[in-house]
């Protein structure tokens, strides 16, 4: 039991140091300069899906801190010039977009997980699974990037096209690389796990 604590603890702490490295080098951000794309959702994942709900839930806070990080310029990214914005604009909604959707990320992997493993093997449940989480950060974070700048009284016209384009585009593309991902890291940590 001690060791099996142990190991789920180092695990974390290596998807931990992931997101920072993905999240505040180039490395894990795809800069569009109006917003970025990013692939950090895939380490929360991964741990949600292997480790559990609570370890994916601290994954998701650094997610949240790494984002926040990003918005503050304190990354090797440029942070993207609509959260900037809305930074600016207001602090204190820049903080719940930052942190909100990728603490709902575990949530919505976690339940769908499950969902699919009543009724299915775990090769079809992983990857459905993480492009629900990948999708949940998407549709989150520009959701309420674009409710934030309406709460804001910010100018939403030109946001709705830029927000709606990489929505489409970059959440799908981010959706299927985690589905791809997913499996095959999760059946090697699940590897490593047992030795």
């Amino acid at each position: 039991m001690k060791k099996a604590k142990t190991r789920n603890l180092t695990v974390t702490a290596i998807l931990v140091a992931l997101i920072f490295v993905l999240g505040l080098t180039p490395l894990g951000l795809i800069p569009l300069g109006f917003i970025n794309v990013t692939i950090l959702a895939l380490p929360v994942i991964v741990g949600t899906l292997s480790l559990g709900l609570s370890s994916g839930l601290t994954l998701g806070f650094f997610f949240g801190l790494a984002s926040l990080l990003s918005v503050l310029g304190l990354s090797m990214t440029p942070p993207s010039s609509l959260a900037g914005t809305l930074l600016a604009a207001s602090p204190v909604l820049t903080v719940v977009m930052c942190f909100l959707p990728r603490l709902l990320v575990p949530l919505f992997t976690h339940l769908v997980y499950k969902a699919f493993t009543d009724k299915t093997n775990r090769k079809i449940a992983i990857p459905v699974a993480a492009a629900t989480g990948s999708l949940t950060n998407t549709v989150f974070y520009l959701g309420l990037m674009y409710l934030f700048y309406q709460f804001a009284a910010l100018d939403t016209t030109k946001v709705v096209s830029l927000i709606l384009g990489v929505a489409f585009v970059a959440g799908i593309s981010e959706a299927a690389v985690s589905a791809l991902l997913a499996f095959p890291i999760i059946i090697a940590l699940d590897k490593i796990q047992k030795r």
